[in-house]
């Protein structure tokens, strides 16, 4: 069962090592997915899943310790998604960006002794699954905790990855408010095409978030509602 979960982005600009000279840009971000992961550790799980969105070579299950890189972005720096117990097998596979970002957060809160599993979703993934997927997630473990990572749109401004669209900060509102709320109805009422021609990525994971919280009558709270670069960003957590 669902006890507590976590929204956060997931730029590779949110590690500092990538984001370089702009780093002081992003604290805001980084402090308040840091009070975010703090919520979940205060849930005492027994398993925290993270899912985030995820390119065809990268979807699917990672189990813990699956290593990750951000030497695609021109920085020699490496992570892997929680704990790698000393002696154990080194999983096949490497973190989606999305994730990878996620298991820096979790190894900069200092995450130990809950296990980690991730999940790497399409960004085209129909609502019906992302809500089924989030169902069987929740099922894992007596006490489930979520790490939904994922943007808003990309769509802001005129210097924003995707150009200056004006459905793009009414999108964002209503995402926003549904996080606030814990709202599963508008979360599960998010348009997937508008999401992708928005090119927000955070809408699948959303999503395997309300089918994971189905049951789980959490109340929110939204910690982080900005637009750096043109892209939204969105840190919430529920409990």
């Amino acid at each position: 069962m669902l006890v507590a979960a976590a929204v956060c982005p997931c730029p590779p600009l949110l590690v500092p090592e990538v984001a370089a000279g702009a780093a002081p840009e992003l604290d805001a971000a980084r402090a308040a997915c840091a009070d975010a992961l703090g919520v979940l550790a205060a849930a005492r799980p027994d398993l925290l899943v993270v899912v985030g969105p995820a390119d065809p070579g990268t979807r699917g299950p990672h189990p813990q310790g699956t290593p990750g890189s951000f030497r695609g972005f021109g920085v020699g720096l490496d992570v892997t998604l929680g704990a790698r117990d000393d002696g154990a097998t080194v999983p096949g596979g490497t973190l989606p960006p999305s994730l990878a970002v996620a298991g820096w957060l979790l190894a900069r809160a200092g995450w130990t002794g809950v296990p980690v599993e991730g999940l790497g979703v399409a960004e085209t993934l129909d609502p019906e699954e992302c809500l089924a997927a989030g169902r069987e997630l929740a099922s894992r473990a007596p006490r489930v905790a979520l790490l939904a990572m994922g943007d808003a749109s990309a769509c802001r401004t005129l210097k924003a990855p995707g150009y200056l669209d004006e459905r793009a900060a009414p999108f964002d509102a209503v995402a926003a408010r549904a996080l606030a709320d814990a709202d599963l109805a508008a979360l599960r009422a998010l348009d997937a095409k508008l999401a992708r021609e928005l090119k927000a990525a955070g809408r699948a994971p959303w999503q395997v978030l309300a089918g994971a919280a189905q049951d789980a009558d959490l109340g929110g709270a939204l910690l982080l509602d900005d637009a750096p670069y043109g892209v939204g960003y969105l840190v919430a957590t529920w409990s």
